[in-house]
């Protein structure tokens, strides 16, 4: 999954577009000016290949909100765990109505999901979570952010969990360095990984995994960890949907070498999706180097995820 650079694509981006490697686009805010033109750059996208690839975005809301003007001001997360703790129902019922609202605007102008919703929990401790968090207790975050991946089905739109299995314990931001979380699996288990077995058992459609190491857990940080992707993901929580990476271009990526090194880490730990974002020359090498091996079952999990349909609201 690449970017694109502007409001419109360009001769060049098109082409990349069409490489047989690239299955999806994410989209930022310097791709948005107002929905109709928002409508045309991805119908622009859908035609540049064939099968069309996924178009995505992050829209989770307050601070992360990449299309504004002309969309709802969606609030950030932590006002819906501040509504948790005096009005559990009314929380969960606008957790709802905040994902169908996402997923009716972002499907208007053809976008197909927002990697959202973060279910980190909120320990105080990262400023780059926050208040993107919905709350510190697991329970409340798995309530919540069940409310609102089912608004988003309610509109027929996957639902994307980060960062597993938790990035809201570690105080380093991984887009700048490589956060380290000491506490060993049954704590987390105890903890962090509550609300992401509480989704998976849902049946939750993708999960993208933080750029944190857990060394008390495996020597590789999660996004590059068979361990944390296979055994624990999939085998333990019986996750069968797709895997994205975080960004490749990310400081808290760059410990596998270069763009390629990268992709190969994140693609043998058990990603289906590699995300290479803001760096069009690394992506240039990567589709002109990585020789990845053709995965059915990842082809499989991307198949679904595109072919959603409406549910009924």
């Amino acid at each position: 999954m690449l970017d694109v650079a502007a409001l419109e694509l360009s001769a060049e981006e098109r082409e990349r577009i069409a490489h047989p490697l690239v299955g999806g686009v994410i989209l930022f805010a310097r791709n948005y000016a107002e929905p109709a033109q928002l409508s045309a750059l991805t119908a622009a996208i859908r035609t540049a290949r064939d099968p069309a690839p996924l178009i995505a975005v992050d829209q989770e809301g307050g601070r992360v909100q990449r299309f504004r003007d002309g969309f709802t001001a969606i609030p950030p997360m932590r006002s819906l765990g501040e509504l948790w703790d005096r009005d559990v129902v009314g929380a969960a019922g606008e957790a709802r109505r905040l994902g169908a609202t996402i997923a009716s605007e972002l499907a208007a102008c053809g976008v197909d999901f927002s990697f959202a919703p973060v279910v980190d929990l909120d320990h105080g401790r990262s400023g780059v979570i926050g208040d993107r968090a919905f709350h510190r207790n697991p329970n409340a975050v798995a309530h919540l952010a069940t409310g609102f991946c089912a608004g988003l089905r309610s509109r027929g739109m996957a639902a994307v969990i980060k960062h597993f299995p938790g990035h809201g314990f570690v105080a380093a931001d991984s887009h700048h360095e490589m956060p380290v979380d000491p506490r060993p699996l049954a704590a987390l288990e105890k903890d962090d990984l509550v609300p992401f077995g509480a989704l998976v058992r849902g049946g939750v459609e993708g999960v993208m995994p933080a750029h944190v190491a857990y060394p008390e857990v495996d020597a590789q940080p999660a996004g590059y960890s068979r361990v944390w992707l296979l055994d624990i993901l999939r085998g333990r929580l019986g996750f069968d949907g797709v895997i994205f990476s975080d960004d490749l271009s990310m400081a808290g990526a760059l410990g596998a070498g270069d763009v390629v090194a990268r992709a190969d880490a994140a693609h043998e730990a058990g990603c289906d999706v590699v995300l290479v974002c803001n760096d069009p020359e690394a992506a240039a090498t990567l589709l002109s180097h990585w020789r990845p091996q053709p995965r059915t079952a990842s082809e499989a999990r991307c198949a679904r995820l595109a072919l959603r349909t409406p549910a009924p609201a």
